[in-house]
C-alpha cells in the first residue's frame, strides 16, 4: 500500500503532493514501483494534527482519486475519518475505506462499507490524533488491542459488513508509546487469530526516531526491518512511503520464508 498524502502537514512528506497533479503523478509512480493499493489521504493524522473541514478534504482527494482510477489498475483506498468523504471517494472509484477512527466517530462509515462492498480497514487508535500521544497507558497493550478487535468486528458484522471485507491494523503510532509499538510488533502473530489480513503502518514513524535517534528522512532501513519482520509474523499489507525498496525487501523475505527448513 503506497501512501499519497494530499496534505500540507503530514509528518513525512507534507506539502510535497498537495497539488492534484503532483499527487496523481506520485500515485502512478508508486503503482509502477509495485504498489497494489494507493492510499489517498487529505487530512493528516499525525500527533496533534489540526483537523480540516469536510469541504477542504473533499477538494483535496476527490480529483486525485478520479484521475488515479482511470490511469492505474492498483486499488484506490481513501484514508479518512469522515463518512461523507469516504462516500464521495467510493463514488469516485475508491474500493477501500481506511478509517483510523474505526467507526467510533460515526457508524455511517460501517454502513457505507456494507452498502458498497468496499474493503474496510479497522484500525486501533487510543484517543484522537490531536491528543493520542498525551501519555497513552495500557495494562497489556496486546490484550487490549485484541479486545478492541473482538468488540468492533462484532459491531461491523451487526451493521452488515462481511468479514471478507475487513482488514485489521494494530495502529502503530496511534496512541502508543515506543514500548507499546515494539510490543505490538514483537507480538504481531497474536492478531492472526482473527483470520483477517493484517495491515502494518510503520513507515518512517516517530517511534523509529525515538529508538534510533534518526530523522524522518533517514528511517528507511528501520522501516524495511519492520516490514520484513511483520511479513514473517503474518502481516499481508504494508503501508509505506517507499514502495520500491519495500517491494524488494518483501520479495526477498518471502523467498526465504518459502525455503525454510
Amino acid at each position: 500500500m503506497g501512501i499519497v498524502n494530499v496534505t500540507p502537514d503530514s509528518f513525512s512528506d507534507g506539502g510535497r503532493y498537495l497539488s492534484h497533479e503532483a499527487a496523481v503523478v506520485h500515485g502512478l509512480e508508486l503503482a509502477a514501483q509495485g504498489a497494489d493499493i494507493i492510499d489517498v489521504g487529505g487530512e493528516s493524522t499525525r500527533p496533534r494534527a489540526t483537523p480540516v473541514s469536510e469541504v477542504e478534504e473533499l477538494e483535496r482527494v476527490i480529483p486525485v482519486i478520479e484521475q488515479l482510477v482511470v490511469q492505474t489498475k492498483a486499488a484506490i483506498s481513501i484514508d479518512t475519518m469522515k463518512p461523507a468523504v469516504a462516500r464521495a471517494a467510493v463514488a469516485a472509484g475508491a474500493s477501500i475505506i481506511n478509517d483510523v477512527a474505526s467507526c467510533r466517530c460515526d457508524p455511517e462509515m460501517a454502513r457505507l462499507a456494507a452498502e458498497s462492498g468496499a474493503g474496510y480497514v479497522l484500525m486501533h487508535m487510543k484517543g484522537a490524533p490531536r491528543d493520542m500521544q498525551n501519555n497513552p497507558n495500557y495494562e497489556d497493550v496486546i490484550r487490549e488491542v485484541n479486545e478492541f478487535f473482538s468488540e468492533h468486528l462484532n459491531e461491523l458484522e451487526a451493521l452488515g459488513v462481511h468479514s471478507d471485507q475487513i482488514v485489521i491494523d494494530v495502529g502503530i503510532g496511534f496512541g502508543k508509546s515506543l514500548e507499546h509499538n515494539l510490543q505490538l510488533l514483537a507480538g504481531l502473530e497474536q492478531f492472526t487469530k482473527w483470520r483477517r489480513p493484517i495491515l502494518l503502518g510503520a513507515s518512517r514513524k516517530s517511534f523509529i526516531g525515538l529508538l534510533l535517534g534518526s530523522a524522518v528522512d533517514n528511517r528507511l532501513a528501520a522501516s524495511l526491518a519492520c516490514a520484513c519482520w511483520a511479513a514473517q509474523k503474518g502481516a499481508q499489507i504494508m503501508r509505506t512511503h517507499d514502495v520500491a525498496a519495500t517491494w524488494q525487501a518483501l520479495r526477498m523475505t518471502e523467498a526465504l520464508m518459502n525455503r525454510e527448513c
